[in-house]
């Protein structure tokens, strides 16, 4: 509750020093640091105060002004941002590889554990989390069983699901969603989802104990992983 009272202070503050500024005042709220407001119009800029001096700044073409600066210089990709009525151009200024000139783009229409980050009109390849696949829908990486209409899991992630386990396993606590251990990979499992699998992190701190198929802290875990890093 709290949170959201300190974001709506936020959000009418930017309304209104956007507001102030928009129709020519000259000052800039606070005399230090870096400050960034919405325009009242515009979704494509914003205001600018850096120690007090005041400048209108318009975002890279493919990103709009959320006041989060996700991306560049106060800007976030324009399918991140609810512009709330303002306007802005959304004509792209394409360049090989890339739509716009700020984006993230799939590879292919194949399945794929890449993507394209275009920066400045640059396209730069960059890696999905591992056994992850690219997810237009969302922007970003996904278990590739959210994508069956052209991803294949099982290649994907290196794993096949069984049909049934042994009841007296341990993985038979876990049904419907068994677990399987990662050879060689002390931090991750394979939980298996309506028959296809997903690579599942155990996180920084903790590692996968093999008998148990839990993710436990190194000086609890049993098997290959007991005391990993020591």
């Amino acid at each position: 509750m709290q949170r959201m009272l300190v974001c709506s202070i936020l959000a009418l503050s930017w309304i209104t020093v956007g507001h102030a500024l928009a129709v020519g005042s000259p000052e800039c709220p606070e005399k230090y640091g870096e400050q960034a407001y919405a325009h009242t119009e515009n979704c494509d800029q914003f205001f600018l105060c850096t120690n007090g001096t005041l400048t209108l700044e318009t975002c890279e073409n493919g990103l709009l002004f959320d006041g989060k600066g996700a991306v560049h210089n106060h800007c976030n990709y324009n399918w991140a941002v609810d512009c709330k009525g303002r306007q802005w151009d959304p004509t792209p200024i394409s360049s090989p590889g890339c739509e716009y000139q700020f984006g993230l783009y799939a590879v292919s229409k194949d399945c794929a554990t890449t993507y394209i980050r275009c920066a400045h009109g640059e396209p730069h390849e960059q890696d999905c989390d591992a056994r992850l696949a690219y997810d237009e829908r969302i922007h970003g990486c996904n278990w590739p069983d959210q994508l069956l209409d052209h991803c294949n899991p099982e290649a994907v992630v290196g794993f096949k699901c069984p049909t049934k386990v042994d009841p007296n396993s341990v993985a038979a606590r876990f049904w419907p969603f068994p677990r399987f251990p990662v050879s060689g990979d002390c931090h991750r499992l394979i939980t298996c989802v309506e028959g296809y699998p997903r690579l599942i992190s155990c996180g920084e701190d903790k590692v996968f104990d093999e008998h148990t198929l839990t993710c436990e802290e190194p000086e609890y875990a049993s098997g290959g992983c007991a005391n990993y890093g020591k």
